[in-house]
Protein backbone atom coordinates (compact mmCIF):
# COMPACT_ATOMS: atom_id res chain seq x y z
CA UNK A 1 0.00 0.00 0.00
CA UNK A 2 1.01 3.72 -0.01
CA UNK A 3 2.63 5.44 2.59
CA UNK A 4 -0.21 7.44 4.60
CA UNK A 5 0.80 10.07 6.68
CA UNK A 6 3.93 12.21 6.80
CA UNK A 7 5.60 15.40 5.24
CA UNK A 8 3.61 16.76 2.06
CA UNK A 9 5.11 16.64 -1.65
CA UNK A 10 4.18 19.17 -3.95
CA UNK A 11 0.41 19.49 -4.46
CA UNK A 12 -1.50 19.78 -8.13
CA UNK A 13 -4.67 20.22 -9.15
CA UNK A 14 -6.27 17.27 -10.17
CA UNK A 15 -7.30 16.97 -13.86
CA UNK A 16 -6.62 15.83 -17.22
CA UNK A 17 -4.34 15.81 -19.62
CA UNK A 18 -4.76 17.66 -23.34
CA UNK A 19 -3.74 14.46 -24.61
CA UNK A 20 -5.44 11.51 -24.31
CA UNK A 21 -5.51 7.94 -26.36
CA UNK A 22 -7.43 7.91 -29.06
CA UNK A 23 -10.97 6.26 -29.16
CA UNK A 24 -12.30 6.40 -32.06
CA UNK A 25 -11.84 4.62 -35.84
CA UNK A 26 -11.47 7.73 -37.34
CA UNK A 27 -8.13 8.51 -35.35
CA UNK A 28 -6.73 5.55 -37.05
CA UNK A 29 -6.94 2.02 -36.00
CA UNK A 30 -3.89 0.47 -33.35
CA UNK A 31 -2.66 4.43 -32.51
CA UNK A 32 -1.53 4.13 -29.22
CA UNK A 33 -0.44 7.52 -27.09
CA UNK A 34 2.88 7.12 -25.39
CA UNK A 35 3.99 9.33 -22.49
CA UNK A 36 8.16 9.46 -22.62
CA UNK A 37 10.75 11.82 -21.16
CA UNK A 38 11.26 14.28 -24.00
CA UNK A 39 11.14 15.43 -27.40
CA UNK A 40 14.12 13.73 -28.90
CA UNK A 41 13.12 10.43 -27.77
CA UNK A 42 9.93 10.46 -28.96
CA UNK A 43 11.82 10.49 -31.97
CA UNK A 44 13.60 8.16 -30.92
CA UNK A 45 11.19 5.51 -30.74
CA UNK A 46 9.63 6.37 -33.85
CA UNK A 47 13.09 5.68 -35.54
CA UNK A 48 13.50 1.99 -33.43
CA UNK A 49 10.22 0.73 -33.83
CA UNK A 50 9.86 1.92 -37.63
CA UNK A 51 13.49 0.90 -38.73
CA UNK A 52 13.48 4.00 -41.22
CA UNK A 53 16.86 3.36 -43.05
CA UNK A 54 16.40 6.96 -43.82
CA UNK A 55 14.58 10.35 -43.09
CA UNK A 56 14.35 13.41 -44.66
CA UNK A 57 14.52 16.72 -42.44
CA UNK A 58 14.35 20.30 -42.34
CA UNK A 59 17.83 22.19 -42.51
CA UNK A 60 15.69 25.04 -40.57
CA UNK A 61 15.41 22.93 -36.96
CA UNK A 62 17.05 22.37 -33.13
CA UNK A 63 19.87 20.27 -33.54
CA UNK A 64 19.36 17.93 -30.40
CA UNK A 65 16.76 16.30 -33.47
CA UNK A 66 20.25 14.67 -34.51
CA UNK A 67 21.34 13.01 -31.36
CA UNK A 68 18.83 10.06 -31.89
CA UNK A 69 20.11 9.89 -35.66
CA UNK A 70 23.41 9.39 -34.51
CA UNK A 71 22.65 6.97 -31.62
CA UNK A 72 20.82 4.54 -33.79
CA UNK A 73 22.70 5.15 -36.84
CA UNK A 74 19.76 5.96 -39.09
CA UNK A 75 20.91 8.14 -42.12
CA UNK A 76 19.42 11.56 -42.40
CA UNK A 77 19.00 14.35 -45.19
CA UNK A 78 18.48 18.01 -44.85
CA UNK A 79 15.95 19.70 -47.02
CA UNK A 80 14.93 23.38 -47.60
CA UNK A 81 12.27 25.39 -46.83
CA UNK A 82 10.36 28.32 -48.54
CA UNK A 83 9.19 31.78 -47.21
CA UNK A 84 6.14 29.80 -46.33
CA UNK A 85 7.88 27.84 -43.96
CA UNK A 86 7.27 24.55 -46.36
CA UNK A 87 9.12 22.23 -48.48
CA UNK A 88 10.73 23.96 -51.05
CA UNK A 89 11.15 21.36 -52.95
CA UNK A 90 9.68 17.97 -53.00
CA UNK A 91 11.08 14.75 -51.44
CA UNK A 92 11.26 11.51 -52.95
CA UNK A 93 11.45 8.89 -49.93
CA UNK A 94 12.09 5.41 -50.73
CA UNK A 95 9.74 2.53 -49.23
CA UNK A 96 11.84 2.67 -46.41
CA UNK A 97 12.24 6.34 -45.77
CA UNK A 98 10.28 8.70 -44.52
CA UNK A 99 10.11 12.74 -44.05
CA UNK A 100 9.69 14.56 -40.95
CA UNK A 101 7.98 18.38 -40.83
CA UNK A 102 7.82 20.82 -37.95
CA UNK A 103 4.89 22.66 -37.59
CA UNK A 104 6.51 25.93 -37.00
CA UNK A 105 5.53 27.98 -33.84
CA UNK A 106 2.14 25.91 -33.83
CA UNK A 107 1.10 28.19 -36.87
CA UNK A 108 1.57 25.60 -39.67
CA UNK A 109 -1.07 22.95 -38.62
CA UNK A 110 -2.97 23.41 -42.15
CA UNK A 111 -0.43 22.77 -43.94
CA UNK A 112 1.06 19.74 -41.75
CA UNK A 113 -2.18 18.14 -42.73
CA UNK A 114 -2.25 18.44 -46.61
CA UNK A 115 2.01 17.64 -45.76
CA UNK A 116 0.56 13.94 -43.90
CA UNK A 117 -1.30 13.10 -46.83
CA UNK A 118 1.89 14.29 -49.40
CA UNK A 119 4.10 11.48 -48.49
CA UNK A 120 3.57 7.65 -47.24
CA UNK A 121 5.43 8.20 -44.12
CA UNK A 122 5.68 10.96 -42.49
CA UNK A 123 6.80 12.01 -39.10
CA UNK A 124 4.92 15.26 -37.09
CA UNK A 125 7.33 17.01 -34.88
CA UNK A 126 4.65 19.39 -33.28
CA UNK A 127 6.86 20.32 -30.18
CA UNK A 128 6.21 23.92 -31.13
CA UNK A 129 2.22 22.99 -31.50
CA UNK A 130 1.31 21.33 -28.04
CA UNK A 131 -2.72 22.49 -28.70
CA UNK A 132 -2.59 21.03 -32.53
CA UNK A 133 -4.83 17.60 -32.93
CA UNK A 134 -2.69 14.92 -34.10
CA UNK A 135 -3.18 14.41 -38.01
CA UNK A 136 -4.46 11.00 -38.91
CA UNK A 137 -5.34 11.27 -42.40
CA UNK A 138 -1.56 9.76 -43.38
CA UNK A 139 -1.20 6.45 -44.77
CA UNK A 140 1.69 6.00 -41.90
CA UNK A 141 1.90 8.84 -39.76
CA UNK A 142 3.82 9.35 -36.22
CA UNK A 143 3.16 12.64 -34.28
CA UNK A 144 4.95 14.27 -31.38
CA UNK A 145 4.85 16.76 -28.69
CA UNK A 146 7.20 18.37 -26.08
CA UNK A 147 5.53 19.13 -22.78
CA UNK A 148 8.34 21.94 -21.46
CA UNK A 149 7.89 24.75 -24.53
CA UNK A 150 4.49 25.10 -23.66
CA UNK A 151 4.41 24.87 -19.65
CA UNK A 152 6.48 24.97 -16.77
CA UNK A 153 7.89 21.30 -16.48
CA UNK A 154 11.45 20.12 -15.99
CA UNK A 155 10.58 17.43 -19.08
CA UNK A 156 8.32 15.19 -21.14
CA UNK A 157 6.76 14.60 -24.37
CA UNK A 158 3.48 12.33 -26.00
CA UNK A 159 3.47 10.53 -29.44
CA UNK A 160 1.16 8.91 -31.28
CA UNK A 161 2.19 6.33 -33.18
CA UNK A 162 0.46 2.10 -33.98
CA UNK A 163 4.09 1.34 -34.19
CA UNK A 164 5.25 -0.38 -30.81
CA UNK A 165 8.53 -1.65 -29.40
CA UNK A 166 8.46 -4.76 -27.97
CA UNK A 167 10.27 -3.77 -25.19
CA UNK A 168 9.67 -2.35 -21.68
CA UNK A 169 10.94 1.16 -20.93
CA UNK A 170 12.35 2.30 -17.58
CA UNK A 171 10.45 5.05 -15.96
CA UNK A 172 12.41 8.82 -15.38
CA UNK A 173 12.46 10.44 -12.36
CA UNK A 174 12.29 14.52 -12.67
CA UNK A 175 12.90 15.49 -8.98
CA UNK A 176 16.56 16.47 -9.51
CA UNK A 177 16.09 18.27 -12.83
CA UNK A 178 13.35 20.67 -11.49
CA UNK A 179 15.77 23.16 -9.80
CA UNK A 180 15.59 25.83 -13.05
CA UNK A 181 12.00 26.04 -12.65
CA UNK A 182 12.61 26.34 -8.70
CA UNK A 183 15.17 28.88 -8.75
CA UNK A 184 13.09 31.08 -11.12
CA UNK A 185 10.37 31.48 -8.94
CA UNK A 186 12.73 32.08 -5.63
CA UNK A 187 15.24 34.16 -7.63
CA UNK A 188 15.33 35.56 -11.00
CA UNK A 189 15.04 33.95 -14.65
CA UNK A 190 18.84 34.93 -14.98
CA UNK A 191 19.88 32.95 -12.09
CA UNK A 192 17.77 29.69 -13.10
CA UNK A 193 19.33 30.30 -16.83
CA UNK A 194 22.49 28.25 -15.90
CA UNK A 195 20.49 25.24 -14.37
CA UNK A 196 17.84 25.30 -17.41
CA UNK A 197 20.68 24.44 -19.84
CA UNK A 198 21.86 21.76 -17.24
CA UNK A 199 18.69 20.55 -16.93
CA UNK A 200 18.66 20.05 -21.50
CA UNK A 201 22.29 18.80 -21.04
CA UNK A 202 21.06 16.08 -18.85
CA UNK A 203 17.93 14.94 -20.84
CA UNK A 204 20.17 14.35 -23.53
CA UNK A 205 22.42 11.79 -21.86
CA UNK A 206 19.54 9.80 -19.88
CA UNK A 207 18.09 8.24 -23.01
CA UNK A 208 14.26 7.32 -23.70
CA UNK A 209 12.18 6.47 -20.67
CA UNK A 210 9.08 6.66 -20.02
CA UNK A 211 7.62 10.01 -18.85
CA UNK A 212 8.32 10.51 -14.79
CA UNK A 213 5.05 10.51 -12.44
CA UNK A 214 6.26 14.25 -11.51
CA UNK A 215 5.57 15.43 -15.04
CA UNK A 216 2.53 13.60 -15.76
CA UNK A 217 1.23 14.87 -12.07
CA UNK A 218 2.15 18.48 -13.02
CA UNK A 219 0.66 17.77 -16.61
CA UNK A 220 -2.52 16.96 -15.17
CA UNK A 221 -2.48 19.90 -13.14
CA UNK A 222 -2.93 22.29 -15.86
CA UNK A 223 -5.99 24.46 -16.94
CA UNK A 224 -5.12 24.34 -20.21
CA UNK A 225 -8.07 26.35 -21.76
CA UNK A 226 -7.43 29.33 -20.09
CA UNK A 227 -3.55 29.39 -20.57
CA UNK A 228 -4.30 28.53 -24.67
CA UNK A 229 -6.57 31.55 -24.23
CA UNK A 230 -4.13 33.80 -22.83
CA UNK A 231 -1.62 33.05 -25.27
CA UNK A 232 -4.28 33.54 -28.05
CA UNK A 233 -5.40 37.27 -26.76
CA UNK A 234 -1.23 38.00 -26.54
CA UNK A 235 -0.79 36.85 -29.93
CA UNK A 236 -3.48 39.38 -31.37
CA UNK A 237 -2.51 42.34 -29.20
CA UNK A 238 1.13 42.53 -31.35
CA UNK A 239 -0.18 40.66 -34.32
CA UNK A 240 -2.97 44.08 -34.61
CA UNK A 241 0.35 46.22 -33.76
CA UNK A 242 3.26 44.61 -35.77
CA UNK A 243 1.34 42.66 -38.65
CA UNK A 244 2.09 45.76 -40.97
CA UNK A 245 5.94 45.85 -40.66
CA UNK A 246 5.97 41.87 -39.75
CA UNK A 247 7.51 40.09 -43.12
CA UNK A 248 5.32 36.90 -41.79
CA UNK A 249 1.34 37.89 -42.40
CA UNK A 250 -0.03 35.20 -39.85
CA UNK A 251 -3.64 33.39 -40.39
CA UNK A 252 -4.83 31.99 -37.28
CA UNK A 253 -6.42 28.96 -38.14
CA UNK A 254 -9.85 27.42 -35.51
CA UNK A 255 -7.72 25.59 -33.01
CA UNK A 256 -4.33 26.99 -33.09
CA UNK A 257 -2.52 28.29 -29.80
CA UNK A 258 0.67 29.83 -30.76
CA UNK A 259 4.19 29.16 -29.61
CA UNK A 260 5.38 32.94 -30.00
CA UNK A 261 4.62 35.69 -32.02
CA UNK A 262 7.34 35.19 -34.87
CA UNK A 263 7.90 38.75 -35.82
CA UNK A 264 10.68 38.80 -38.82
CA UNK A 265 12.50 42.09 -39.60
CA UNK A 266 15.79 42.76 -41.85
CA UNK A 267 17.26 43.91 -38.91
CA UNK A 268 16.09 41.47 -35.97
CA UNK A 269 19.19 40.48 -34.90
CA UNK A 270 19.87 43.67 -33.64
CA UNK A 271 16.07 43.79 -32.16
CA UNK A 272 16.19 40.84 -30.41
CA UNK A 273 19.38 41.60 -28.63
CA UNK A 274 17.56 45.16 -27.65
CA UNK A 275 14.79 43.74 -25.80
CA UNK A 276 17.03 41.16 -24.03
CA UNK A 277 18.73 44.11 -23.10
CA UNK A 278 15.77 45.57 -21.57
CA UNK A 279 14.70 42.25 -19.60
CA UNK A 280 12.32 40.69 -22.76
CA UNK A 281 13.90 37.65 -23.47
CA UNK A 282 13.34 36.18 -26.72
CA UNK A 283 13.75 32.71 -27.83
CA UNK A 284 16.39 32.12 -30.54
CA UNK A 285 15.12 29.34 -33.37
CA UNK A 286 17.83 28.01 -33.55
CA UNK A 287 21.75 29.10 -33.63
CA UNK A 288 22.85 26.07 -34.97
CA UNK A 289 21.66 26.95 -38.41
CA UNK A 290 24.01 29.45 -38.41
CA UNK A 291 26.97 26.76 -39.10
CA UNK A 292 24.78 24.33 -41.34
CA UNK A 293 23.81 27.19 -43.88
CA UNK A 294 24.80 29.81 -45.60
CA UNK A 295 24.32 33.47 -44.97
CA UNK A 296 22.37 33.96 -48.40
CA UNK A 297 19.99 31.08 -47.31
CA UNK A 298 16.81 31.62 -46.38
CA UNK A 299 16.65 28.84 -43.23
CA UNK A 300 20.23 31.60 -42.50
CA UNK A 301 18.38 34.46 -42.32
CA UNK A 302 15.39 32.93 -40.20
CA UNK A 303 17.80 32.04 -37.52
CA UNK A 304 19.74 35.15 -37.55
CA UNK A 305 17.06 37.53 -37.74
CA UNK A 306 13.64 36.13 -36.58
CA UNK A 307 12.38 37.88 -33.40
CA UNK A 308 10.21 35.30 -31.32
CA UNK A 309 7.90 37.73 -29.56
CA UNK A 310 6.89 35.87 -25.79
CA UNK A 311 3.05 35.08 -25.80
CA UNK A 312 2.69 32.78 -23.49
CA UNK A 313 0.49 32.37 -19.75
CA UNK A 314 1.82 34.54 -17.66
CA UNK A 315 1.61 37.46 -19.59
CA UNK A 316 -1.30 39.54 -20.27
CA UNK A 317 -2.50 42.79 -22.50
CA UNK A 318 -0.71 44.85 -20.17
CA UNK A 319 2.93 42.76 -20.66
CA UNK A 320 2.13 42.96 -24.42
CA UNK A 321 1.89 46.84 -23.98
CA UNK A 322 5.37 47.52 -22.31
CA UNK A 323 6.70 45.01 -25.63
CA UNK A 324 5.18 47.53 -27.73
CA UNK A 325 6.40 50.22 -26.82
CA UNK A 326 9.92 49.17 -26.54
CA UNK A 327 9.29 48.75 -30.28
CA UNK A 328 8.65 52.56 -30.42
CA UNK A 329 12.08 53.65 -28.64
CA UNK A 330 14.19 51.04 -30.83
CA UNK A 331 16.29 52.74 -33.74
Amino acid sequence: MNPIGGYFSLEFNDGKELHQSPVSSREGQGVRLLRLNAGRYALEYILKARKYSKVYIPYYICDSVLQPFKRLGVEYEFYRINEQLEPAVEQHPKDDEAVLYVSYFGLKNRYADTFSQTYRHTVLDYTQAFYSERVSKGIQSDTFYSCRKYFGVPDGAYLYTDSLLDEELPQDESFERMTFLTKRIDRSPQEGYSDFHANDKALSIVGMKRMSKLTEAMMQGIDYSAKANRRIRNFHVLDKALRSSNRFKWNMDEGTVPLVYPYYVDNGARLRQYLIDHQVFCARYWPNVLEWCKPEDWEYQLAENLVCLPIDQRYDEEDMKKILDLFGSFQ
